[in-house]
């Protein structure tokens, strides 16, 4: 399998590159008034309103730094605990630092963590290699309950 890699401080993770649309540079996006902290707003892509997740804010409560490496990963996410399968995947932008490399790994080279919490259910196994860790972000189990209510199904921006 291919992962994309990213960094939340100096820890590594990684998500699945089969849910990756597109790793598009820090665009600017629209801010959204008195909104969750981890909803840093909404892009335009491709014509599509996509709602923009910052995945340190979401992670460690600290937004992410504005750095050339960091980068805004379009994924497909399908809530998976209450996926109607006649659903099209929701377009989810997710900012993410230090975005600079895929690795190839088995699935059987991630083991479990050993440690589970119901708030960070995104968090899967782990594989080590000579950089340290690396952890597998489940992108389908990302978003808590609070931000998952606040999105829509109909992502097109009007003509």
């Amino acid at each position: 399998m291919l992962f994309l890699v990213f960094m939340l401080g100096p820890d590594r993770y990684a998500l699945d590159a089969r849910c990756v649309v597109e790793v598009l540079p820090l665009l600017n996006v629209k801010l959204l008034p008195q909104s969750l902290p981890a909803i840093a707003g909404i892009c335009n892509y491709r014509g599509v309103a996509v709602p923009v997740i910052d995945l340190n804010q979401l992670m460690s409560n600290r937004p992410a730094a504005q750095r050339f490496s960091t980068r805004i990963v379009i994924v497909e996410y399908r809530d998976t605990e209450h996926h109607n399968p006649d659903q099209a995947p929701l377009l989810l932008g997710l900012i993410a630092e230090q975005v600079k490399e895929t690795v190839r790994r088995e699935a059987s080279e991630f083991v479990a963590s050993g440690v589970s919490a119901s708030d960070t259910r995104y968090l899967g196994p782990l594989a080590s290699d000579a950089s340290g860790l690396l952890q597998w972000i489940h992108v389908d189990k990302l978003l808590p309950p609070d931000i998952r209510a606040l999105l829509q199904s109909d992502q097109e921006l009007p003509a």
